[in-house]
C-alpha cells in the first residue's frame, strides 16, 4: 500500500511489435473507454485522469515512450490510506483494457476511430482536446471535494455538511469554539441524563451531531470522511445512511446508561458503529481476499487505538463500545442482502428489521434507566445541587472586588478584600469540604477536589493582594500571575470534568 498526500506507482509495458503511433493510438481509446479524460498528448505519450477519488480526475496517469517500451505512471494526489493501492488499480484496469482493445481493432483502422485532436498553441509539442485541459487539482479543491456529493460518496459529506453547519451555527450563538463548557452544549441537543430521560429522548440523535470545540469536530469528521470512502461504495446510500443513524442511537443510549450527569455529545459513537460494519463486512469473503487485510489491519488500528486513548480523559467510550458492538451486528446482518445487490425488496426488509430492533431494544434500556432528574436530585444530589448554588452566590461575591474603582481608598479595599474577598473563599472552602462527605459518584467526588483546589489558589491570590495593597509595592505581581494561570487550568479541568465527548 502506498502511503503520503501524493502517491505514485510506476510499470513499463512492452510495445512488441507495435509502432509508438499505434501503442499510443489504442492507448487513448483505452482511456476513453475507461471513462479517463485526456488532458494533453504529444507525439511521445499523454496524461490522462480517472474519474475516481477525492474530486473528478484527481488521479493523473501518463503514458511515455521511451525506446521500446511504454512508462505508465498514476499518481494520485490524495491520501493512500484512503483510496488503498488506487494507483495500482489504475494501472492494472489499464493494461487489461488496452489488451483487449488492442486485440479488438485492426491497426489501420484504429486513426479512423480516434478523433483527430488539435493542436495547442499554448503548449508547443503537445496538442489537447477543444475542451480546455483539466489540470490536477489543488490540495484546496481536493479538501473541498470532501464536501461535495458525489456517485458513491454522497451520504458521507451531507452528514459532514450537516455537523459543520451546527457547529457555525452554534458559534454564532456564543458556544466558545475551542473549550466550550458542557452547560453551553445542553440546549442545542446534548445528551444529559436529567434532560434526555426527562421526555427529551431526541437528544439521542441530535448529540451525534455536536461537538466540544474545533479540534474535537475536525477529528470526529476526519474519521467520518476515512471511513466512509471505504465503507459507502460497498454499502450503498440507504443502508450506509440507516447504519450511521442506528449505531449513532445505539451509542447514545450506552452513554446514557452509564453516565448519570456527564454532558456527552459527539459523532464518535456514530463512527465507531461504522467501524464495527465495515469489520463484520472484512471477516468475511463479501470483499476480495487481497484487499481485505490492509482494510482490517487499518480499521482495527483504528478502532484499537482510540479505545485505549478513550481510557484516559473525558472521552465517551461507553458510546464508543455502545456504536462498536451495534455496528458489527448490523454489519452482520447486511451481509445477504449485499451477497444479493439485485433483491431490493431483501435489501429494504433488512434496514426495516434493523430499524424495528434497534427501536424496540433502544427503547427497553431507555425506560430502564433511573431518572435521575427524580430520583438522584432528591436524595445526595439534590442537596448536593443545592449546595453548588450556593457555592456560585459566595463565588460571585468574592469575585464582586474586582469591580472595585482603581481610586477607591486604601482602607476600604483593604478592607473588602479581607471582608468579602477572602471571607467567602474560605467560606467554599468549607462547604465543598462539607458535600463531598455525601454519597455522590466519582465525578462528583473528583469535581469537589478540584473546586477545594480552585478556592485556595483564590485565597493565595488574594492574600498577595492584600499585601500588595497594604506594602504599596509590585514585587508580588509575578507570583500573582502565576497563581493565574494555575486558577485558569483548575477552571479548565473543571469543565472538562463535567462533559464527555465522544
Amino acid at each position: 500500500m502506498d502511503f503520503g498526500l501524493f502517491s505514485e506507482h510506476t510499470e513499463t509495458l512492452s510495445l512488441e511489435n507495435l509502432t509508438p503511433e499505434q501503442f499510443l493510438q489504442i492507448a487513448r481509446e483505452t482511456a476513453t473507454k475507461l471513462g479517463w479524460s485526456i488532458s494533453q498528448t504529444s507525439d511521445k505519450g499523454f496524461v490522462a485522469y480517472t474519474t475516481f477519488s477525492m474530486g473528478s480526475w484527481s488521479d493523473g496517469v501518463s503514458i511515455e515512450i521511451i525506446g521500446g517500451l511504454a512508462l505508465i505512471k498514476s499518481e494520485s494526489s490524495v491520501n493512500q490510506m484512503i483510496e488503498g493501492d488506487k494507483n495500482k488499480e489504475n494501472i492494472a484496469d489499464f493494461i487489461t483494457s488496452f489488451n483487449k482493445t488492442k486485440n479488438a481493432f485492426s491497426y489501420q483502422g484504429m486513426a479512423s476511430k480516434i478523433p483527430e485532436i488539435p493542436r495547442s498553441s499554448a503548449t508547443p509539442g503537445f496538442v489537447t482536446y477543444s475542451q480546455p485541459p483539466k489540470p490536477k487539482e489543488s490540495k484546496i479543491k481536493i479538501f473541498f471535494s470532501f464536501f461535495i456529493p458525489r456517485q458513491d460518496y454522497f451520504i458521507t459529506p451531507i452528514l459532514v455538511c450537516l455537523n459543520v453547519a451546527i457547529f457555525i451555527l452554534m458559534a454564532l450563538s456564543g458556544v466558545n469554539v475551542i473549550f466550550p463548557n458542557a452547560e453551553s452544549l445542553i440546549p442545542w441537543g446534548a445528551n444529559y441524563r436529567p434532560e434526555t430521560l426527562d421526555g427529551e429522548w431526541w437528544r439521542l440523535v441530535t448529540n451525534c451531531f455536536l461537538h466540544f470545540g474545533f479540534l474535537h469536530l475536525f477529528m470526529n469528521m476526519f474519521a467520518l470522511v476515512y471511513i466512509g470512502l471505504l465503507l459507502e461504495t460497498y454499502l450503498g446510500r440507504s443502508r450506509f445512511l440507516m447504519a450511521y443513524l442506528l449505531t449513532g442511537i445505539s451509542a447514545s443510549v450506552t452513554s446514557l446508561w452509564w453516565h448519570d450527569f456527564s454532558v456527552c455529545a459527539g459523532a464518535s459513537g456514530a463512527i465507531f458503529g461504522m467501524s464495527g460494519v465495515f469489520l463484520a463486512m472484512l471477516t468475511t469473503n463479501l470483499i476480495e481476499k487481497s484487499k481485505r487485510k490492509p482494510l482490517l489491519i487499518g480499521v482495527g488500528v483504528f478502532v484499537g487505538y482510540n479505545l485505549l486513548n478513550g481510557i484516559n480523559g473525558n472521552i465517551d467510550n461507553a458510546a464508543h463500545i455502545g456504536g462498536l458492538i451495534s455496528g458489527l451486528g448490523i454489519g452482520y446482518a447486511y451481509l445477504p442482502s449485499l451477497k444479493r445487490p439485485d433483491e431490493l425488496n431483501l435489501k429494504y426488509i433488512t434496514i426495516g428489521i434493523l430499524a424495528m430492533a434497534t427501536f424496540f431494544s433502544t427503547s427497553f434500556v431507555y425506560h430502564q434507566i433511573p431518572d435521575v432528574s427524580v430520583s438522584e436530585l432528591s436524595g445526595d444530589y439534590g442537596e448536593y445541587n443545592k449546595g453548588m448554588e450556593k457555592f456560585d452566590v459566595m463565588e460571585s461575591m468574592a469575585l464582586e472586588v474586582y469591580d472595585l474603582p482603581y481610586d477607591t481608598p486604601k482602607e476600604k479595599m483593604l478592607g473588602e478584600i479581607k471582608s468579602r474577598g477572602l471571607y467567602y473563599w474560605n467560606e467554599n472552602i468549607n462547604l465543598v469540604s462539607e458535600l463531598d462527605k455525601l454519597n455522590l459518584n466519582d465525578r462528583l467526588h473528583y469535581q469537589n477536589k478540584l473546586l477545594i483546589q480552585y478556592c485556595d489558589l483564590r485565597v493565595k491570590s488574594y492574600e498577595l493582594w492584600y499585601k500588595t495593597v497594604e506594602e504599596d509595592t509590585d514585587i508580588y505581581k509575578q507570583q500573582m500571575e502565576q497563581y493565574d494561570q494555575q486558577i485558569e487550568q483548575v477552571l479548565l479541568e473543571v469543565e472538562e470534568n463535567g462533559k464527555d465527548d465522544s
